[in-house]
């Protein structure tokens, strides 16, 4: 198999072009070549993606049995790569997103039947306007596309709303005794996936040819409430966690961007089918516990002073909230 990825050393990205090369494929990374993710084995075409001139000048020669976009955010990048990839490739995999999936929800189970509607979120509704152009050029063009649509996925980064991510500034407070704050009152169901549980969902469907024009989701089976989430965070810590809880309406009054991931993904309990992704990949099982996950992604964190990064405007930002909310 040989296989490209554009992107490839993000933080769901990278557990998969490692299990691609474990599995023997020949994996070329289009990227930039800054991720310090960059995996052995790989074959790098270094180029901007945009950069359309020299990126036709690295592609010349090759064809690909996939190529996967971990990239992709709006309809123009589709477009791009449609007229780069269209007689390069046997199949064409977009990373789209869970949170395309309609909000409120007008049923608690979703299933890649669920409609994709997204009020709140631009990120999501580009992801929306991204699968139908997809789809347009699978119905009119025969363009051999496959949607995968990840939730919340982590390996290394901290997956809560505020003060994680990339930032090691949730783990300082719950460390120094200050308060960080859960959206709404904590009980609404989530689902947390380990890149590497992912992984095995994901690379099972790279050149399997009944995923030609499906979409899919691939998320752990593992159902949390946010206040145990958070309770996870800390255990990592050793100290227990003084929590504010704010509605997230109120928490989005404070940042756009806030709004649509709470209102427009994690503020609602979400339980996802898996049933379609293991008829296609039977071999999918996900087991990291997000117990277990976090701390070796704390760890991770830890291993190097450099990646505990204190955002003092995040951490202003959570007082300010919170100050805000509990003297009103």
């Amino acid at each position: 198999m040989k296989i490209l990825f554009i992107g490839g050393t993000g933080n769901i990205s990278a557990a998969c072009s490692r299990l691609a090369i474990k599995k023997g494929w020949e994996l070329h990374l289009l990227t930039r070549g800054n991720s310090i993710h960059t995996p052995t084995g790989a074959h790098i075409l270094k180029v901007d993606i945009n950069d359309i001139t020299r990126v036709k000048e690295l592609l010349k020669g090759h064809y690909f049995d996939t190529v996967v976009n971990w990239v992709a955010f709006g309809p123009d990048d589709i477009q791009r790569d449609y007229e780069l990839f269209q007689d390069k490739t046997d199949q064409y995999i977009f990373i789209s997103s869970a949170s395309c999936y309609q909000k409120p929800l007008s049923h608690p189970i979703i299933t890649e039947s669920t409609p994709l509607a997204n009020p709140f979120w631009e990120y999501s509704r580009l992801k929306i306007a991204c699968e139908d152009k997809l789809m347009s050029l699978y119905r009119q063009k025969g363009f051999p596309i496959t949607i995968v649509r990840p939730s919340l996925t982590y390996d290394t980064v901290i997956p809560v709303p505020i003060g994680g991510w990339t930032e090691y500034t949730i783990i300082d407070r719950i460390k120094k005794g200050k308060r960080i704050i859960i959206h709404g009152d904590g009980t609404s169901l989530w689902t947390i996936t380990h890149a590497s549980d992912f992984a095995a969902g994901f690379i099972g469907l790279i050149g399997h040819q009944q995923a030609i024009g499906q979409s899919f989701h691939i998320t752990s089976d593992e159902l949390l409430t946010w206040n145990q989430i958070y309770e996870a965070v800390a255990l990592t810590t050793g100290k227990k966690a003084e929590v504010v809880y704010i509605p997230s309406d109120y928490l989005g009054k404070f940042d756009e961007h806030l709004r649509g991931s709470l209102l427009g993904d994690k503020s609602v309990s979400t339980i996802f089918d898996n049933s379609k992704i293991r008829r296609f990949v039977p071999e999918f099982n996900p087991v990291i516990r997000f117990k277990d996950g976090i701390r070796n992604t704390i760890k991770w964190f830890e291993e190097d002073p450099e990646r505990m990064i204190v955002n003092d405007k995040t951490d202003k930002f959570m007082d300010t909230i919170i100050s805000s909310y509990t003297n009103s």
